[in-house]
């Protein structure tokens, strides 16, 4: 049985028509005879979604009864048992009522897929985990319910459903969304046309940036080498030099011009080091082009405008953006430049910019290595000059006599020239035809190959000797150039690649990724074994070329260690690069070491904390409960002696101390029990608009009559909250404030507004804490001063400040005028944030699903 298919319909805002596109599909495969089913589909009491659900078969919702409301949920096993084809689940971020399988709806999808049933569900954009801090930005709130963005990039299919915000917005106005209650407030807060049109962009460029992995996945399957300009991507080509920046500012305006432009600054750097680089330049260009939002590469190549080449149409580029040549005009007899021969290579495909810059002819402002042991076109003058310059020498001495001495020095300067272009071999061919021609035209006998004067045999060993001896130096030179150069190269790559691992901005997947594209393979992976007989896993794995399962299907392979290798394919790299990339196979190693190393620091720390948390558990059960028990106890037993006749007024007062320690000790255990709740997560407010003035009294039931003034002016607007949670988080605050007011002063409750939020003051003229501690009051187990055993365990603020955090809210201490300490409940006022305004995205918020 195969996995199951996932299909999302995404949208950029309620209402955009999501569950009305997944209903049409539904019924266009229950025409063609698939088994189809709705697991949950919330219309929202909209007519035109309503009607879309009749004729589709519809699993019977999972009742769930929490905290004295009813909900309704997805029943995962009834649509388990019952196995369609696809099934239709709406709200993929939604979060499931405590008491269900899962805590969030995306997880009984996974569970759906798994058992082989194809998925049909919708999400707006604002719901993806990593859009969160934007969402907020953007609408000045922040989603309380997310979907992670690899759920949904592993989806099959993802359809966008598009409406502009002048046409989603008359729909809200005729009623066609929300209840007429809410379009006023809906329209004035989250569906104003500013925050629509920024989250249709968010959309946009997601889903487009999703076509693109799809398409790039196929252009690698299916080897398209030719570039596809289905957007403009442009690659800036950098040497090093100061004109960088200049080129990098160019391109992102190109880029700006274009729909989802995108900026490549690459470097490449040569092996046989024709261009010097400064690091430090080059990590100022760097810094730029991740400023203006693109990306920057560094790669090798031995041949740059092939290189670059090669590089723009891997990542599919429609444009290069190259600088005008810093060399002067007489060093253009060397050769066209990268410029020129990359515009003249690049094809009808590739556009290509020139850009004038203030640094045009001025020469580099480095050194220049030349070639790797002398490039072709030397080599191939070298030969010319080694083999027919003799011959044309010696024409040209036919018409002069200038004596054998001034002939063998002419001779002679044309062998150090064969040697200085072609080194060792046109040099010593040289020196043979040249001696060969001045022992046949020069030296006596005339026009013989025989020698009469031995000097002459001398002059013309040491010709030969010179010659040789020199085109030796040259072909030395050439080499340790070569080196040097390639060196300095490597050298620039491990600086650059230890850098970013030292500081920890690698990750096994970009340094796998790094290595792949320096050394131009098609993939990389890090594979490893337990032992010698083991088989091989993969640690991590880049590329879109054949999966390697073993070393040896590698085309290249390095290992590190006995039992962990590199493994490249693509293409057979030459010897001298397995230095530099067994120094990646050993940084690969290392960051998957430090990868693993932090994983177990995560857990170690989370068995800390909660090692910590069972210490103080165990401490307060020990201490704390057990004065209550131990008076219960003591009461109890006195009750039930014989031994004494107790009076109604001492029996009273028994059964009183009784119930005051049965009191404390239900308050203890619930602070206990809702510290465990916060600790592990699985807090989960049901938020809905009220008036303070409803929770407020109700807050104040468990301290003495009269100890507490309340202030709750009627005016106040209604508050986002769960009753519940504010219920407890005020008793908290209010038993605390008793706790430690004199017992001749009252403890004020007020509450006012102040710009859209409502604040509750809870005011006490006790001793008051000080700067350093405010903070350290709301950890748990935490009491402050000398307060003694039995004044609780700590837990108090820590519970009152995490059910503030968890309604949205904020919770904080301050000094009270005149001494004492002012604890302020920060809530957010009904209409600003989005659970009131979204019914759909936050399903637990909606007063119409619970029971009555």
């Amino acid at each position: 049985m195969g996995r199951g298919k996932l299909r999302i319909y995404l949208g950029a805002a309620p209402g955009v028509g999501k569950t009305y596109a997944m209903l049409s599909e539904a019924h266009r495969r229950v025409e063609r005879g698939t088994d189809c089913v709705v697991a949950f589909v919330e219309h929202h009491d909209r007519p035109r979604t309503e009607v879309m659900l009749h004729g589709l078969e519809q699993v019977p919702r999972r009742e769930i009864d929490h905290r004295g409301g009813t909900f309704t949920e997805m029943d995962l096993d009834a649509v388990l048992a019952r196995r369609p084809q696809v099934a239709l689940v709406d709200e993929l971020a939604h979060t499931n009522v405590p008491g269900s399988r899962n805590a969030k709806r995306w997880q009984d999808v996974e569970e759906l897929l798994a058992a082989g049933i194809d998925v049909i569900s919708t999400v707006n954009i604002q719901h993806l985990e990593s859009l969160g801090d934007i969402v907020e930005s953007i609408t000045g709130v922040r989603q309380q319910e997310t979907v992670p963005d690899e759920v949904v990039r592993r989806a099959d299919q993802i359809e966008l459903v598009d409406m502009s915000p002048e046409a989603l917005r008359r729909r809200m106005a005729h009623g066609n969304i929300y209840r007429p209650d809410k379009v006023d407030a809906a329209l004035s807060n989250y569906f104003r046309p500013g925050n629509l049109t920024a989250l249709r962009e968010l959309a946009l460029l997601w889903v487009a940036d999703r076509v693109d992995a799809y398409l790039t996945r196929y252009r690698s399957d299916h080897r398209v080498s030719a570039i596809w300009g289905s957007r403009e991507r442009i690659v800036v080509g950098l040497t090093g030099g100061p004109e960088g920046r200049t080129l990098i500012r160019r391109a992102a305006r190109l880029a700006e011009k274009g729909a989802g432009g995108e900026v490549l600054a690459v470097y490449i750097a040569r092996s046989d080091g024709l261009t010097s680089a400064s690091p430090k330049e080059l990590a100022m260009q760097r810094t730029l082009v991740e400023d203006l939002g693109g990306t920057f590469h560094h790669v090798v190549g031995d041949d740059i405008p092939a290189a670059l080449l090669a590089f723009a149409r891997g990542v599919n580029a429609t444009q290069i953006v190259l600088g005008s040549s810093r060399r002067k005009t007489w060093q253009y007899v060397f050769g066209p430049g990268v410029g020129a021969t990359v515009a003249r290579e690049s094809g009808p495909d590739l556009d290509v910019h020139i850009v004038t810059h203030g640094e045009v002819a001025k020469g580099r402002g480095l050194p220049v290595a030349r070639g790797a042991r002398l490039g072709r076109s030397r080599r191939v003058w070298g030969w010319i000059a080694g083999v027919a310059g003799p011959p044309a020498l010696a024409a040209l001495l036919s018409a002069v006599d200038l004596g054998l001495a001034n002939d063998m020095l002419l001779f002679l300067a044309l062998t150090v020239a064969a040697a200085l272009l072609g080194g060792l071999l046109p040099a010593l061919a040289s020196a043979a035809v040249g001696s060969l021609l001045l022992n046949y035209f020069y030296t006596p006998p005339l026009h013989r190959w025989t020698i009469a004067d031995p000097k002459n045999i001398v002059a013309i060993v040491i010709f030969v000797a010179v010659g040789a001896a020199v085109a030796s130096v040259v072909d030395l030179a050439a080499r340790r150039t070569h080196q040097a150069a390639r060196l300095r190269a490597e050298s620039e790559i491990l600086s650059f690649l230890a850098g970013n691992v030292l500081r920890g901005e690698t990750g096994l997947e970009e340094l796998l990724e790094r290595v792949r594209e320096t050394f131009g393979m098609e993939s990389a992976a890090l594979l490893e074994r337990a032992g010698d007989v083991e088989p091989w896993t993969c640690a991590g794995r880049v590329g879109q070329g054949r999966p390697v399962e073993r070393p040896d299907q590698a085309d290249v392979d390095v290992p590190v260690g006995d039992h962990m290798a590199l493994a490249l394919t693509g293409r057979v790299l030459p010897a001298e690069d397995r230095r530099v990339l067994a120094a990646f196979a050993a940084q690969a190693a290392v960051v998957l070491d430090r990868r693993r190393l932090r994983e177990e620091a995560d857990r170690a720390r989370a068995l800390a904390e909660g090692n910590r948390i069972r210490t103080a558990l165990l401490a307060a059960v020990s201490h704390d409960l057990r004065t209550p028990l131990a008076g219960i106890k003591a009461a109890v037993s006195s009750l039930r002696s014989e031994d004494v006749e107790w009076s109604e007024e001492d029996r009273a007062e028994l059964l009183e101390g009784i119930e005051e320690g049965a009191d404390r000790l239900d308050h203890l255990v619930g602070n206990l029990l809702d510290m465990s709740r916060l600790q592990t997560g699985t807090v989960t407010p049901l938020i809905r608009e009220i008036d303070l003035d409803e929770v407020a009294p109700m807050a104040l039931g468990g301290v003495p009559e009269g100890s507490v003034v309340l202030d709750v002016p009627e005016t106040l607007p209604m508050v986002d909250v769960d009753p519940g949670l504010l219920e407890r988080a005020m008793a908290n605050l209010v038993e605390n404030a008793v706790k430690y007011s004199p017992p001749d002063a009252s403890v004020l409750v007020a509450a006012s507004t102040l710009g859209d939020r409502v604040e509750v003051r809870v005011v006490d003229r006790g001793p008051g804490v000080p700067d350093e501690a405010k903070d350290r009051i709301f950890e748990p187990f935490q009491r402050h001063g000398d307060a003694p055993r039995g004044a609780g365990v700590g837990l108090g603020l820590a519970v009152a400040r995490g059910f503030a955090e968890a309604m949205g809210g904020t919770l904080n201490a301050e000094d009270t005028p005149g001494g004492g300490l002012t604890m302020v409940l920060t809530l957010r006022a009904a209409g600003t944030r989005p659970e009131p305004v979204l019914p759909a995205e936050e399903p637990l918020a909606e007063p119409e699903r619970q029971a009555s």
